[in-house]
């Protein structure tokens, strides 16, 4: 049960049904006992129900649904949860990551120009780290990994080498376009291709 309970499977809505985060099971039983939201019962696209915490205890659970034991007996779990009260799109800069830098970069070699495959890039400190680089946002950019090889722990141009562009921090876009179906849950799908960023990729949000 308890890991059933700590799996972030629920999509959060805010009051205007637009998608802002994902919550384990748990926080979402919370937030429904405290009236802070509603689940949705869904049964198609088109028809979609909030069901208050009092209600929702006594849906019987179908077949394929999530559900955790109580003394009641068995309970469904929700995955798709709308707040009571809040009404904004939070904005959120994407987590530092590989996978981050990937996407910032366009796919694209920083120092070559040339558009890599997965196998063919890796991330380079501009500045190396032996040499007092950080990871940041400023400091790694996606490169060849036969240019990276080659740079070494030297700066681009002791290495004859001259970046594409400066590297930054990606600029804080719609929490929703941060979220990641991870466990692949259908009823998610209509709320994130709605915002035009279906995800089934494995990343972590």
């Amino acid at each position: 049960m308890n890991d059933v309970l700590n799996k972030t499977t629920v999509l959060v809505l805010n009051r205007n049904w637009q998608a802002i985060g994902v919550k384990t099971p748990a926080d979402a039983f919370s937030m429904m006992a405290t009236g802070n939201a509603t689940a949705l019962k869904i049964s198609a696209e088109d028809d979609m129900t909030p069901v208050t915490w009092e209600d929702w205890v006594k849906l019987p659970v179908n077949e394929g649904d999530n559900s955790i034991g109580t003394v009641h007996g068995p309970v469904r779990v929700p995955t798709v949860l709308v707040l009571a009260r809040f009404d904004r799109v939070p904005k959120r800069r994407p987590k530092f990551c590989a996978k981050a830098i990937w996407e910032r970069d366009g796919g694209v070699c920083q120092y070559t120009g040339r558009k890599l495959k997965p196998s063919e890039g890796n991330i380079d400190h501009v500045i190396p780290v032996s040499r007092g680089g950080k990871s940041t946002w400023d400091n790694c950019v996606l490169a060849d990994k036969k240019v990276n090889s080659k740079k070494g722990s030297k700066l681009p141009e002791e290495a004859g080498l001259k970046l594409l562009r400066r590297p930054s921090a990606p600029r804080e876009v719609p929490v929703t376009q941060l979220i990641r179906n991870t466990y692949q849950v259908r009823d998610w799908e209509v709320f994130l291709a709605h915002a035009g960023i279906f995800q089934t990729d494995r990343a972590v949000s």
